[in-house]
């Protein structure tokens, strides 16, 4: 390797040459208005977990059947049937990392210091991070034998193209791509196992609004007996793209006749069932305008104890006595312990890997 002088490092030159504002920088290296993944809904809605090579939860797919009419001095007949099953999810791996020589430390100091360029490496980091985490969260892995990708939100909420609303999946083996069974569970086997899907063709209060509330109301499962079930109250989220969101609010607007003189007087206040409609920039990549409703008592990141964002560092490089590199690391994976409380509408088949192969992963 070439030896490095501070002519050569791009970093340090381009931040300790001219009068740039002390220890500010405008940030152009995100692509996307909003994060909503990393930032929002994973530092939220995350729950730590155990050890262990993988997450796994129990499912009672059906009843044994034992109920039945009887008369007078009827005779007992006592089955006892296997209702109990067990899903599993694998751990996924991420990582994210910097570095630094020391000698740049030096000259970045002083009177010379324009940029903190320890916090600008870290910096980068994490935002890179957050652009990988969205891309995975609302995308599946390409194919079952990918043993590195998450599973994102269409693994677990997949769509239908029938045009009868219902619990479906995507056509063979109601799961998604080639894979033949959702977090261990076939949803042919178990047909309870399975999410809310529907076909809508335009964003009216007659297609699109009117499937939104049928979903809504087809997706609260309530059990008929107290159980200890997991999750608690229910907790939705919507999240969906502008095509879905713009008409939307011109929706809401001719409903209102009070608007005063703001053309745009309902823009970011658009509510389903009293719960706010997210826009997801990341969906604007996607065809069939999807409005995904998630049940976040019931669909869960989950993270190893003690992985969540672990950052080591620095620690110096093996074989550079000057460089120090800062390791980030998180191990998780998405679980969905009732899928049929989750539903996706859509005009088309989503497209769910329109980002999977960011940063060159496959």
């Amino acid at each position: 390797m070439a030896t490095l002088q501070a002519d050569d490092i791009a970093d340090l030159i381009k931040i300790t040459q001219k009068d740039l504002g002390k220890l500010r920088w405008t940030d152009l290296s995100y692509d996307l208005q909003d994060y909503v993944a990393l930032p929002a809904i994973l530092q939220k809605e995350k729950v730590a977990y155990g050890s262990g090579f993988g997450m796994q939860w129990n499912v009672m797919t059906g009843t044994s059947g034992a109920t039945k009419d009887v008369g007078l001095y009827e005779v007992d007949n006592v089955n006892v049937s296997d209702v109990m099953q067990t899903a599993t999810v694998p751990w996924r791996h991420m990582t994210t990392n910097y570095a630094i020589e020391r000698r740049e430390i030096a000259m970045n100091t002083g009177a010379a210091q324009i940029v903190d360029l320890v916090k600008i490496r870290r910096h980068d980091a994490m935002v890179d991070l957050a652009k990988h985490m969205e891309s995975r969260f609302w995308s599946r892995p390409a194919t079952s034998g990918n043993n590195t990708q998450m599973y994102g939100v269409p693994y677990w909420i997949v769509w239908n193209q029938s045009t009868t609303d219902g619990l479906f999946g995507r056509s063979a083996g109601q799961a998604d791509g080639d894979f033949s069974d959702v977090g261990g569970l076939s949803p042919d086997t178990h047909t309870n196992w399975r999410n809310w899907t529907a076909k809508y063709t335009s964003v009216s209060s007659t297609d699109l609004i009117r499937k939104w509330r049928k979903a809504a109301t087809f997706t609260n499962f309530m059990a008929p007996s107290p159980s200890p079930s997991y999750g608690g109250a229910d907790r939705y989220g919507y999240y969906t793209n502008y095509d879905v969101i713009g008409p939307l609010e011109e929706v809401l607007e001719s409903q209102n006749d009070n608007l005063g003189n703001d053309i745009a007087s309902k823009d970011g206040r658009l509510l389903f069932r009293q719960v706010p409609v997210q826009w997801v920039p990341q969906l604007e990549n996607y065809t069939g305008d999807p409005i995904y409703g998630i049940n976040w008592s019931v669909f869960k990141p989950a993270f190893l104890s003690g992985e969540y964002l672990r950052e080591e560092g620095p620690v110096k490089a093996s074989n550079q006595h000057t460089v120090f590199q800062t390791h980030v690391d998180l191990t998780m994976n998405l679980m969905c312990y009732d899928r049929r409380k989750n539903f996706v509408l859509a005009t088309a088949e989503p497209d769910s890997n329109t980002s999977s192969t960011q940063n060159g992963n496959a």
